[in-house]
């Protein structure tokens, strides 16, 4: 079996991976409106018909803002911690009607012929998961929103055999840039995002053997360039820079084959 995957558009104007296992496509957040979703599907030659369901790292806008418009028009269920649920219900974004499974953020589980594995990292949500997907042989990690790697999150993703990891800024940029402090101080923090410089050490830690695909993603538009992100992992792999894939917000990237 072939286990593929495509981004639909990653940063801070919204996310959305899908994952193909079989006869099983399961939506990876869903930060962008309806229709432009639907729009980016089509560009993979994708329906939302074809759909499995979705799964929710966190709450944030950008992740899973439109999560639930999305389901309801489509007659597709959603698959999120408790947290997140409560949050999104909170601002008035869970409303009643939508099949939605609550998962426990470090157990398992299936659904149709993909193995899914979330995991919890340490982000300024309610209760955020990231997630491993497979298909029994092949497995991807995830990892787009984090402040900081733990000794849990690089043992889940070792031994992946494709990984999309968060590049979010190049701290240089984002202390030079325009932001207020405070939110370069969160952005910047524990329970932010991942600078270049820490990408590259959580890659480097990890058991790398199987990597097939590493791409850089949920890049910042204003506090990031795509080469430094690249440059980093690269440094990390021992590879050429160009190895390196980097999902954009307008054009995420194309589908992506693990055999």
């Amino acid at each position: 079996m072939t286990l593929r995957f495509a981004s639909l558009g990653s940063g801070s104007k919204g996310n959305c991976l899908v994952a193909e296992g079989g006869g099983t496509r399961l939506l990876l957040d869903c930060g962008l409106a309806p229709r432009e979703t639907e729009r980016r599907l089509a560009r993979l030659g994708l329906e939302p018909a074809a759909l499995s369901g979705i799964l929710i790292t966190h709450e944030h806008d950008d992740h899973g803002g439109h999560a639930y418009a999305f389901a309801g028009q489509h007659g597709l269920a959603l698959w999120m911690t408790h947290g997140t649920r409560e949050a999104l219900a909170a601002a008035g974004k869970a409303p009643n009607g939508v099949r939605t499974e609550i998962i426990d953020g470090r157990k398992a589980f299936a659904v149709g012929d993909l193995q899914v594995q979330p995991y919890t990292v340490p982000h300024d949500a309610r209760e955020p998961v990231q997630f491993v997907l497979s298909d029994g042989a092949q497995r991807l990690g995830v990892l787009t929103d984090i402040g900081s790697s733990t000794a849990h999150v690089e043992a889940v993703l070792s031994g992946c055999d494709a990984l999309v990891l968060e590049c979010n800024h190049d701290l240089e940029l984002l202390w030079a840039g325009e932001y207020p402090k405070w939110l370069k101080e969160r952005i910047a923090g524990p329970f932010g995002h991942l600078d270049n410089g820490s990408s590259e050490r959580l890659l480097a830690a990890l058991d790398r053997a199987r990597l097939k695909h590493v791409i850089a993603a949920h890049l910042s538009q204003q506090n990031n360039r795509a080469e430094l992100a690249r440059a980093a992992l690269a440094r990390a792999l021992g590879c050429e820079q160009s190895w390196v894939g980097v999902a954009t917000q307008e054009e995420g990237f194309g589908w992506r084959e693990l055999r």
